[in-house]
């Protein structure tokens, strides 16, 4: 791999500029500061959820299911992943896989069908 600008600085510099590169939509660039960030500090959820959302919008879907799935080994409450599994799930036409994600992710959410 090569060796960048952006690969350089502390953890912190390179998190906010994984960040500025997903705010400008730039997914693969975000994605390869992020993996190697979210490899330094395995324990954190954010730098590896921001990593599937730049899998996800980048359409490296199964890269984006092995992140999310690793957020939700750390975090099994953390509802937007359970949210973007199922949506991962989805797009990748496993609309069965997604539906339990997708159910979890609305109770976790307080979304629990009321009618009126």
């Amino acid at each position: 791999m090569e060796i960048t600008y952006y690969d350089h600085g502390t953890a912190a510099e390179r998190w906010e500029r994984a960040r500025q590169f997903f705010a400008a939509k730039e997914y693969t660039t975000a994605a390869g500061i992020l993996a190697a960030l979210a490899d330094e500090v395995p324990e954190q959820v954010a730098p590896r959820l921001l990593l599937a959302r730049a899998y996800y919008h980048s359409a490296q879907l199964l890269r984006a299911e092995a992140e999310l799935r690793k957020v939700l080994e750390l975090d099994p409450v953390e509802s937007y992943a359970r949210l973007m599994l199922g949506r991962t799930l989805e797009r990748q036409g496993r609309a069965a896989d997604a539906a339990p994600h997708l159910r979890m992710a609305a109770a976790l959410g307080g979304d629990f069908g009321r009618r009126s």
